[in-house]
């Protein structure tokens, strides 16, 4: 009666809907208590994946075998379905936020609505006279029936109202906020239209049997991957928020992690006392325990440094109409190279007078003269080691500096 290739439309929805709740699981698991909008989406989520898990016709023939009721499983999913509606309104008011006690009363008000859809909906079908088992038109094949008529009616009607809402909402939110978030929102408000879409469709299959038409296939055929399409865009909006700005923190902390290499060459062989890390550590701290190995290093470089050679190779870099940010990171880089090749030879500095690329650069910044026009990285934060490795790989002024005896 069914075939696999129908089944696609509903776990391609719950698949994707369940991968958006597993992402979100820690959050969730971790302030369901204490955050209402963790637990609203959390149960929205859920909702969400439970409708088009249970809505597969394979499944609905278990349940309605297993309970002996014909057709015993289309309250049962409109019920997810009217609760999944709810849980939209829910978040959508928690998002808005205001005063605590409106809030509430709002919630309270909505819970009691769509509970009151749900008991009308068991009071409908138990009213209805439904013997035939219909796993993928019940819609259509009992539009007419007494009761039966209601019951579809009741649980569009909800779905619809809910979805208008939300998509209402969310779309007054869109230019308020940015990045991410904005294009999460953008899916969300694509997703209820669409559903909105997808009641249009049942309905019209519905209206027309009322009127002695036949549009079955609209509701049979059309509805279906209209509604998995609605989960794809669901699930991406809240999933995009999160996954995209991980994303964006594990690609930033990778290019400062590869960035930073040619600094922890030139570092080579310094006591630093560096521990290995495991191969399954994350990313972050493999990029801290790199920053830490090069402070560590320039504080071993510390009574090495010569202000007089960052000075030089300051005025170098300007000379060659480097930016005074790029011509600072150029002369940390120089006073480096050069402080490393003191320390091997075991000769310090001559001017130990406020010098000291170590805990930051300290020294090789602020011995820069002020004339010279170049910022003092160095003097409050310290200098940007990102920076500095990139001049340790690419100026032309650190390289000179090298074949230099």
């Amino acid at each position: 009666m069914t075939s696999d290739k129908f089944y696609i439309p509903y776990l391609i929805p719950a698949a994707i809907l369940t991968l958006a709740l597993a992402i979100r699981l820690p959050v969730i698991m971790r302030f369901w208590r204490i955050d209402p909008n963790v637990r609203s989406l959390g149960g929205l989520l859920l909702l969400g994946s439970a409708v088009f898990y249970f809505g597969r016709p394979k499944t609905l023939a278990l349940l309605n075998s297993s309970t002996g009721v014909s057709n015993f499983a289309a309250p049962l999913v409109y019920s997810l379905l009217t609760m999944f509606c709810a849980s939209c309104l829910v978040m959508v008011i928690h998002w808005r936020g205001g005063d605590p006690r409106r809030v509430r009363r709002t919630i309270w008000t909505i819970w009691s609505v769509y509970a009151s859809v749900v008991a009308g909906l068991w009071l409908t079908f138990a009213l209805a006279d439904v013997p035939v088992e219909r796993l993928r038109d019940l819609d259509t094949y009992y539009a007419n029936t007494p009761w039966m008529r209601e019951h579809i009616l009741l649980y569009l009607g909800a779905h619809t109202a809910a979805c208008l809402i939300t998509a209402t909402v969310i779309r007054s939110w869109l230019r308020e906020v940015t990045g991410w978030l904005r294009a999460g929102l953008v899916f969300l408000v694509i997703g209820f239209v669409l559903n909105l879409a997808y009641d249009a469709v049942k309905l019209v299959a519905v209206v027309a049997r009322w009127t002695g038409h036949d549009l079955d296939w609209l509701s049979t055929y059309v509805a279906p991957p209209i509604a998995s399409v609605c989960a794809l865009f669901v699930a991406v909006g809240f999933i995009l928020p999160h996954a995209g700005q991980a994303a964006q923190v594990l690609w930033t902390d990778y290019r400062q992690y590869r960035s930073l290499a040619p600094f922890v060459r030139e570092l080579a062989g310094l006591d630093t006392g560096s521990l290995r890390l495991p191969r399954r550590t994350p990313l972050s701290r493999r990029l801290v325990q790199r920053r830490t190995l090069i402070s560590d290093g320039l504080l071993r470089l510390q009574p090495y440094m010569d202000p007089g050679v960052r000075g030089r190779a300051l005025a170098e870099a300007l000379a060659r109409r480097e930016t005074p940010a790029q011509a600072a990171a150029t002369a940390d880089a120089v006073a480096v190279v050069v402080a490393v090749r003191s320390l091997r030879r075991g000769v310090p500095a001559v001017a130990l007078a406020g010098a000291g690329a170590g805990g930051g650069g300290r020294g090789t910044a602020a011995a820069a003269p002020e004339s010279e026009g170049a910022p003092a990285p160095g003097a409050a934060e310290g200098p940007d080691l990102v920076a500095v490795a990139r001049a340790l790989r690419r100026s032309p002024v650190v390289g000179s500096f090298r074949e230099r005896p």
